[in-house]
């Protein structure tokens, strides 16, 4: 029997489901039907952030679901995300409080700093010039409040290197329960896993099907022969594949989709598992970053003068 591997444990003590519904580009008026039929499909991670603009969409379905009996709240793991323009300490608990009036819940499973990368407050766009320094152990004070407060259960990062995140718990009262970042068989994270691994980080890893629906994205993740070989020999999916990969690594998976049957296939990923032989292979993949984080990067005007410099050398 292969083992299910249905949660992972926080450092908090709490449970967080191994596969969660992504959010991410998912259209309004889309994403509310693809919540609801995730949840009626067995998912009960959902993963959420104010700069996907769609959380107030998301509010509705969740209520409609718990007022129908379908699903409890004490069910379901949400996380959402503080925005970049939230990041000044002042601004984050107003930021939670707008999470959680468009999701129309009093607490939210995980909140967790969306970049490493802060924004002047009310500006729009990407442009460099919006750009402004970091606190992140202000920040970081003030999620700790959210934390103690119960509006948040769980508190962590996205998006953070392993210095980052190193550097972050080196200031952290509370330590970050969850990194969440790009990860899949193309993007394995090697030295970021083993430090998250050492310190008690749970990784959890979005756009772990590479991203095939994100045009400025050139993602061949599903087409690797190592997950088209062994989709076929396992008679799965290649999404599929990467999906358990993830989850037989240790890391929770995100994978976004707003069709029905793609939503049901991402799930069905417990009752098999990939024989050691077949993942031994996935150690030959060669990696590339896929999200790079270029709007972050500007030569006088942020504090990342290069995209290395964002990521600590881990491209």
């Amino acid at each position: 029997m292969a083992e299910e591997i249905r949660y992972f444990e926080l450092n908090t003590g709490a449970k967080i489901p191994s596969v969660g519904l992504g959010t991410w580009q998912s259209e309004p008026g889309l994403v509310g039907q693809a919540v609801e039929v995730a949840i009626k499909s067995g998912y009960r991670h959902i993963d959420c952030a104010r700069a996907y603009e769609n959380e107030k969409e998301i509010g509705l379905v969740l209520k409609k679901l718990f007022d129908d009996g379908v699903v409890k709240r004490e069910d379901l793991f949400i996380t959402s995300k503080l925005w970049s323009r939230d990041q000044a300490p002042e601004d984050v608990s107003e930021a939670l409080g707008k999470t959680l009036a468009d999701l129309q819940l009093d607490y939210v499973d995980l909140y967790l700093i969306h970049w490493p990368v802060r924004m002047k407050k009310g500006s729009v766009g990407f442009g460099p010039e919006i750009l402004v320094p970091t606190d992140i152990p202000g920040t970081w004070k003030v999620m700790e409040e959210l934390y103690d407060a119960g509006k948040a259960r769980a508190i962590g990062v996205s998006n953070f290197s392993t210095k980052k995140l190193g550097d972050l718990l080196d200031v952290a009262r509370v330590p970050p329960a969850v990194n969440q970042v790009e990860c899949h068989p193309s993007w394995q994270q090697a030295k970021l896993r083993e430090f998250c691994k050492s310190k008690g980080v749970h990784l959890s890893g979005y756009s772990p099907l590479g991203s095939p629906g994100t045009t400025w994205l050139k993602s061949e993740v599903l087409q690797h022969p190592v997950l088209v070989s062994t989709a076929e020999k396992l008679g799965k999916t290649p999404a599929q594949i990467a999906l358990r990969w993830g989850l037989q690594m240790g890391h929770s998976v995100l994978p976004k989709s707003t069709k029905e049957s793609r939503i049901k296939e991402n799930f069905d990923v417990f009752s098999w598992s990939i024989p050691d032989d077949l993942f031994a292979k996935f150690s030959e993949i060669g990696q590339a970053r896929l999200v790079r984080g270029s709007f972050a990067v500007h030569e006088t005007l942020s504090q990342y003068k290069t995209v290395e410099e964002l990521w600590d050398g881990e491209i």
